[in-house]
């Protein structure tokens, strides 16, 4: 008998390009599959992304709660209908505060516009090119109390070139976005991906360092599919 897909609850607050990219991992491999989606701005694109998917979208709008807390109380009270395997943020643009984050420790990620450590939250495309630095990239982590600090999982990096604009370094490194972000989820929903105290396990050893797309998309060293 085949397994059940895992089930993914994904968090967003725009246009839910990412969202679309699981969307489509998910049809084609059919390990997971995205059971909801919640924006905290009901004009967010990803809802209709979620409709024309066939998938609940929800808005849960921050501003109709007098505090954090109490937005995060409803949050996490409709995510836990859907006894999600995994939570997945992509694009979700709110700081969680550490009790939500540690009731979903080890299954919730997260992808970044940068290299992390480097340029933590926002702008990061400006502050790169700012910066003068010629690589740029994102991110795949797990999810923990430190803004954008979880446990790296994957990178890719993209060149920063002459004459590059915020929105055209932006379009390059959403391109890898789309690439690692349902490559990871994938991977967790294989069972392969876990968070053991601090550290991240791939398929059963400790990950000292975050794969890197360009290091491994070759035939010497072929990225886990």
């Amino acid at each position: 008998m085949t397994a059940a897909p895992l089930s993914i609850v994904v968090l967003i607050s725009g246009s839910g390009s990412n969202l679309q990219a699981l969307i489509d991992r998910s049809l084609q491999q059919q390990h997971y599959a995205v059971t909801a989606v919640i924006s905290n701005q009901p004009d967010a694109y990803g809802l209709e992304r979620a409709r024309n998917a066939g998938i609940d979208p929800i808005c849960i709008n921050h501003t109709d709660y007098p505090d954090r807390e109490s937005f995060e109380d409803a949050l996490c009270k409709q995510i836990d209908q859907y006894k999600p395997d995994l939570l997945a943020l992509a694009g979700f643009m709110r700081i969680l505060t550490p009790s939500f984050v540690q009731h979903y420790q080890g299954r919730a990620l997260n992808i970044h516009p940068s290299l992390l450590p480097a340029y933590r939250g926002l702008h990061t495309h400006r502050r790169v090119l700012e910066a003068g630095d010629a690589v740029h990239g994102c991110s795949v982590h797990f999810v923990t109390d430190e803004l954008d600090g979880g446990p790296l999982i994957i990178q890719s990096r993209v060149p920063v070139l002459d004459g590059d604009t915020e929105e055209v370094l932006a379009a390059r490194v959403l391109k890898d976005e789309h690439i690692i972000y349902p490559l990871v989820v994938n991977w967790y929903a294989q069972g392969r991906l876990r968070l053991q105290g601090h550290t991240v396990c791939f398929d059963g050893r400790s990950l000292l360092q975050p794969f890197v797309l360009q290091e491994l998309d070759n035939a010497q060293n072929p990225l886990p599919s």
